[in-house]
C-alpha cells in the first residue's frame, strides 16, 4: 500500500504500524498526526473520528488511537461513496 507524507510528498514504505514519534526519513515531519490520517477531513480541518481530544496542531505527533495512517491510493470520490452508503443505511428504517 502506498503513503505518502503529508508535508513533503515523499513515498514512505511501511512495514509496521506508525509509532506515535516516528519521523518522515525525506523530511524528518511527524508521521503520527492528523495529516497523515484516514480519518483527517482536509475541508472542515477536522477528524471524521468521534473522539474526545481535540489536536490543536494538526501536523505535530499526537497520541490519537484512532489513528490509521491515509492510503494514497484511496480517492475522494471512494471516500464520498462511502459515507453516502453508510448515511443511507443509518436512515434506511426511517
Amino acid at each position: 500500500m502506498p503513503h505518502q507524507c503529508q508535508a513533503c510528498g515523499h513515498e514512505l514504505t511501511l512495514e509496521v504500524k506508525v509509532a506515535r514519534l516516528d519521523r518522515c526519513d525525506n523530511c524528518d515531519a511527524d508521521l503520527h498526526c492528523c495529516k497523515n490520517c484516514r480519518f483527517y477531513d482536509e475541508g472542515g480541518d477536522r477528524c471524521r473520528e468521534d473522539i474526545r481530544n481535540f489536536e490543536r496542531y494538526r501536523d505535530r505527533a499526537n497520541f490519537c488511537q484512532s489513528f490509521t495512517f491515509r492510503n494514497t491510493e484511496s480517492s475522494r470520490a471512494d471516500e464520498i461513496q462511502d459515507a453516502r452508503s453508510r448515511l443511507a443505511a443509518l436512515f434506511k428504517n426511517i
